[in-house]
């Protein structure tokens, strides 16, 4: 709807009143205008973007008490100055564009690699609008950029940083900015036209699905991600999809399966668990076993516990939000096997976790256990 419209209809139930409303004006100023059954055509042409005339300008100024500006009318010359403005606007951010090499996607990547850092201590709270700004960066370079192959390198660049970004946003309990987030992503993967980081935050995407209790969907996409380039993924990447995909299982109750696949995740795990390309995995140390407690808690098996102790005692120093995630798993665990006392402790200890980084998701999470033990 142009402005003209939205005037119109905001004061004028019906456009014969606003017809009646410029008759009346004109009378006023003592002009002459066309006749009704004109006004109505000239009105539908005028809301379809012709442009008014001078007489009819002062009219609706009259009628509606604006500014010529407000109705988003300029004189002619002005009219030329702005599409030149727009022109100069759009060459500047072309020439921008230009500057895309090797030397600056990696300052981009170490910037990503920098707020995934300081998420881990300081908490989604403090670097979720620095990571927005970061996104819409490298999002505005690819917009602009013309050379294929600077394009790629920001599409590779902005995909792991929209989905930190959104892993962030639905760490704060933000599911629509959370799925938005991925969804910059996956289009930023598919332009780079690199599978493994397609699968990566596809998969990951369905966190947010499963945050909002639709385990079903969750897992159907995270084994579409993990399916559809299956034969491209390193070891490394196809054991996190393995590992989300058993999660996933155990979300919708299905032990089994759920235990069958981490076995997998767990036979392809490579030697060395960490590489320097897909720095957004943390499958070294105690990552792999806390996840396992993770999936065996949400199933309340027996042996959970044991695991979770494990991977606490384990834990590298640093990673509060998982540390808290691990021991409000771990209170789960022990709530299931009635040990009220020490899952309450976990809990509590989690909470504190939880505070540092002012984790919405954890608190979520640990909330319900404190209330329910």
């Amino acid at each position: 709807m142009s402005r003209l419209a939205e005037l119109r209809t905001a004061k004028f139930k019906k456009k014969s009143l606003f017809v009646r409303a410029l008759k009346d004006a004109a009378r006023v100023r003592g002009w002459s205008i066309a006749e009704e059954s004109s006004l109505d055509r000239m009105i539908r042409d005028w809301e379809s973007g012709s442009r008014l005339s001078d007489t009819y300008v002062s009219l609706y100024c009259d009628v509606f008490g604006c500014t010529p500006m407000e109705l988003g009318h300029f004189p002619a010359d002005e009219v030329d100055e702005i599409e030149q403005d727009e022109a100069l606007a759009l060459k500047r951010e072309l020439f921008a564009a230009t500057a895309t090499d090797v030397a600056l996607v990696s300052l981009f990547e170490a910037q990503t690699e920098n707020l995934r850092q300081m998420d881990r201590r300081l908490g989604a709270k403090a670097l979720l609008p620095q990571s927005r700004a970061h996104v819409e960066q490298m999002a505005n370079l690819l917009r602009h950029g013309v050379s294929h192959g600077a394009r790629q390198l920001t599409a590779g660049a902005l995909t792991e940083a929209a989905a930190l970004a959104g892993w962030q946003a639905l760490d704060l309990g933000q599911y629509r900015e959370a799925w938005q987030m991925h969804e910059t992503a996956k289009g930023a993967a598919y332009e780079s036209d690199n599978p493994v980081i397609l699968a990566h935050v596809t998969a990951q995407q369905a966190y947010v699905l499963l945050d909002l209790d639709q385990p079903r969907e969750a897992l159907e996409l995270i084994q579409h991600a993990h399916e559809r380039a299956r034969a491209k993924l390193p070891a490394l990447m196809r054991t996190w999809l393995y590992a989300a995909e058993a999660e996933a299982q155990a979300a919708t109750g299905n032990e089994s399966a759920s235990r069958r696949t981490f076995d997998a995740a767990t036979d392809v795990l490579p030697n060395d668990p960490s590489d320097p390309e897909m720095p957004f995995l943390f499958l070294a140390g105690s990552h792999l076993t806390r996840w396992r407690g993770n999936c065996l808690a949400r199933i309340g098996a027996d042996d959970a516990i044991e695991e979770l102790y494990g991977a606490v005692e384990a834990m590298d120093p640093g990673f509060n939000r998982a540390e808290a995630g691990l021991r409000c798993d771990l209170a789960i665990a022990l709530t299931a096997r009635g040990e009220v006392e020490e899952a309450r402790a976990q809990a509590e200890h989690a909470k504190q976790l939880a505070a540092l980084t002012d984790s919405a998701r954890q608190r979520r999470r640990i909330n319900q256990v404190l209330n329910a033990s």
